[in-house]
């Protein structure tokens, strides 16, 4: 009997390295490519979008649900005994995808509708990337499982591939705001993105070939363990809520943090970013977070978020987003962790997958769909936390924990039942509040940890500590609450009732005074104050321009808010304002909520639609003056702010006419924005940014640039020490539709701080 030679030796080692490298390497970039084209294509889409966060969310809905369409497919095909089919079938699909490309908005989808904006929005992503991203998506499951069938030795556990995939999905995150963004525009990101389409086209067409070349008897052994039992149903429908529950807390958690606590740009990409890296560590062949620390930690996370939902957002801001997010992870983490825990073996992967993508898809349906119609606030987060507790794994209970949590539950109740007494709930919400919803939190946790509590009993626990959340406010004074798909607005009645204050998250966007000094209501005509009075930067630039013209102004208004400009108007004038949510317009005609309206322009009849569209339409140089003051919380809608949107606010405007953009932010700095923009139309600007020197309650300094053909057009205001003539930054580009950059705008605002 003579010995193998080296060279035979060698061979199938040589073989498994490379097929190792050829699906790593594919499986990497096809989900940097997943997660790459997703804020690449939303940026392009921005004319027709509107400025909401909201946008993002039924994204991600529509990315989820195509996800499952990807799964199921490669579900499908991994059915059938030939090997040769799916890796047929699947590069027909990739080739006829790649079509398709470079991306572009579909014909047929050039306005959005008055009613069903989110539904048109799904239909114009599926029309425009649908085919694109549904072969990408069904990449991941579908070469796993061609690797399982390759004969590599680790085939017969291939969901470490699982996390070489979301390292790239991670990655892909990162490096969009930090290097693509800043550094390309969207026409080259779009040729970049297309090029790498093609070359993954050819690395799945590699793998194909190394799943053909492989042994008919290694494809036998490892097509599965044809003894493993089918997973029951039950456990499928555990696979199914595990994946839910925290795909829903990625939106739910996204939109509480980006509008209750900091409406910071960005923000998004943090949660999301968190969890993709739940996914990598709990898929790793050696976790670097054992599972075990993570369910132990989960019920303290659930207990945390009770707690900073209690405390509120503003006290120290940045401990209070990263408590969320932290805590966001570990009960991410626990989820996952599970799923890891019980995945089934190979031979029933792609279905595994499927069960995943569908539960991802109902937790975002849920949080980005249902729940912004269903309720007037972010209720999705409490109920998500609480449901997050049926995460756990089942265990028996220590003996006393019954006891324990009786006792917990009914002093629970007891403080719930206190808000039905007016007089020991106003004593209650002075002194104990966030101490006794503390206590509750933290006795869930206790006993969650200590005596291992049912998980049901953690659950309704939870649920009670949160509804001393809902039931006991943060907010001093009344709060109601609207919502829509563009955001949850509150009105604010300060205590007393002196005022009415319209927010979206901690942003102010108007208020009215209701109450005098002493007590007696105001009547006449309401003051306008906020960001609107009249010795602010607003105010000013409208007195200028209305001396200048020396007669009433023709003015169009961008962005309704509370209708505070609409007293700012004089008799005679024609002003007309355009809103893209029906609930502003609502809730400014409400004289419950404010009299702006009523008292000086009851017979308003704002444009609903977005403004870039809608005011597009208006007849050219029609406007005196045109004040552009439209924002989602605190982040400007971009495609409001480029250089193709100040070229149709210029053709809009009457010979002397002028350009007013409110941009005071916390976030961002926007009037060097603004003045690019500007400028790349031959217009010239002044920027505004003093106090008004006035010492009175909701009186706010305002951050405004007025943008003209010529110094003559602002009359006054072009020699008024409070405004500055600003040529553009040199070296700072200027944001048009097919380049912004945020990040760049973040710096400058931390750099610069309030100068």
């Amino acid at each position: 009997m003579t010995s193998p030679s080296p060279a035979d030796a060698a061979s199938p080692a040589a073989r498994n390295r490379v097929v190792l490298a050829a699906y790593t390497a594919t499986i990497f970039l096809s989900a940097l490519l997943l997660f790459s084209v997703q804020p690449l294509f939303t940026k392009m889409v921005l004319p027709r979008l509107g400025g909401s966060p909201a946008v993002w969310s039924v994204a991600m809905v529509f990315f989820q649900s195509l996800l499952l369409g990807g799964y199921a497919y490669a579900h499908v095909l991994m059915t059938l005994k030939s090997r040769t089919a799916p890796v047929v079938v699947h590069l027909v699909v990739l080739a006829v995808a790649f079509t398709f490309l470079p991306l572009s908005i579909s014909s047929g989808w050039a306005e959005p509708p008055a009613s069903g904006y989110p539904f048109w929005l799904l239909g114009l992503f599926a029309a425009s990337i649908g085919l694109p991203f549904f072969a990408l998506a069904a990449n991941n499951p579908m070469l796993q499982a061609w690797f399982v069938r390759t004969g590599h030795p680790q085939g017969p556990d291939p969901y470490f591939l699982y996390a070489s995939s979301n390292i790239g999905s991670f990655l892909a995150l990162l490096f969009y705001p930090v290097l693509l963004e800043p550094m390309l525009t969207l026409h080259a990101q779009n040729l970049l993105w297309t090029v790498g389409y093609g070359l993954l086209i050819l690395l799945i067409g590699v793998c194909g070939f190394l799943l053909l070349r492989a042994p008919p008897m290694v494809l036998a052994l490892n097509d599965g363990d044809e003894a493993a039992p089918a997973p029951p149903w039950l456990q499928w429908g555990r696979w199914v809520f595990l994946a839910a529950v925290p795909s829903g807390l990625l939106i739910a958690v996204t939109a509480h943090i980006s509008t209750d606590v900091a409406a910071a740009p960005l923000l998004w990409v943090l949660p999301l970013s968190l969890y993709l890296l739940t996914w990598v560590l709990v898929f790793q062949s050696r976790p670097l977070l054992p599972h075990v620390w993570m369910l132990k930690l989960q019920p303290l996370a659930i207990a945390g978020v009770v707690v900073l939902l209690a405390i509120g957002g503003e006290q120290n801001l940045l401990l209070t987003l990263g408590g969320h997010q932290l805590c966001f992870f570990i009960i991410a983490m626990a989820s996952h962790g599970e799923l890891a825990r019980t995945r089934p073996p190979a031979r029933y992967l792609t279905g595994f997958y499927v069960a995943l993508s569908f539960g991802g898809m109902i937790g975002g349906l849920f949080a980005g769909l249902v729940a912004p119609f269903t309720f007037s606030w972010i209720a999705e987060y409490p109920i998500l936390l609480a449901l997050a507790a049926l995460c756990r794994p089942w265990q028996p209970s220590r003996r006393g924990a019954m006891l324990l949590w009786l006792a917990a539950m009914a002093a629970a109740l007891v403080l719930v039942a206190l808000a039905y007494r007016a007089d020991a709930a106003e004593v209650f919400l002075e002194s104990w509040r966030v101490w006794a919803i503390g206590a509750v939190a933290a006795m869930a946790a206790v006993l969650a940890v200590a005596m291992r509590l049912e998980r049901f009993q953690l659950a309704a626990l939870v649920a009670l500590g949160l509804l001393l959340v809902r039931v006991y406010p943060l907010d001093e004074g009344r709060v109601e609450t609207v919502r829509s798909f563009f955001g949850v607005h509150k009105i604010v009645v300060t205590p007393g009732g002196y005022y009415h204050v319209l927010m979206h998250g901690t942003t102010i966007h108007g208020a009215e005074k209701f109450l005098n000094d002493d007590g007696t209501r105001v009547t006449g005509r309401p003051e306008p104050i906020s960001y609107y009075h009249s010795d602010g930067g607003i105010g000013r630039a409208i007195a200028a321009i209305r001396a200048r013209k020396s007669g009433p102004l023709r003015v169009a208004v961008i962005g309704l808010g509370a209708g505070t400009l609409a007293c700012q108007a004089k008799p005679g004038e024609t002003w007309k304002f355009f809103e893209i949510d029906q609930t502003m317009v609502d809730t400014a005609r409400n004289p419950k909520y404010f009299t702006y309206l009523s008292a000086c322009m009851p017979d308003i009849k704002p444009v609903i639609g977005d403004a870039r569209l809608t005011f597009a339409r208006e007849p050219d140089a029609a406007y005196d003056l045109i004040v552009v003051d439209a924002y989602s919380s605190d982040a400007i809608p971009i495609h409001l702010a480029t250089q193709e949107a100040m070229a149709i606010y210029k053709a809009k405007l009457a010979p002397g006419g002028a350009v007013v953009m409110h941009v005071s932010n916390r976030h961002l700095e926007l009037a060097s924005v603004v003045v690019g923009i500007a400028d790349a139309n031959g217009l010239t600007s002044w920027v505004y940014n003093e106090d008004s020197g006035r010492d009175a309650e909701y009186i706010f300094t305002t951050n405004v640039v007025v943008s003209a053909r010529k110094p003559e057009d602002v009359g006054s205001l072009a020699s008024d020490s409070y405004w500055q003539s600003t040529p553009p930054t040199p070296g700072e580009w200027v944001w048009t539709d097919d380049y912004s950059n945020v990040l760049g705008a973040v710096y400058r605002r931390l750099r610069d701080g309030d100068n």
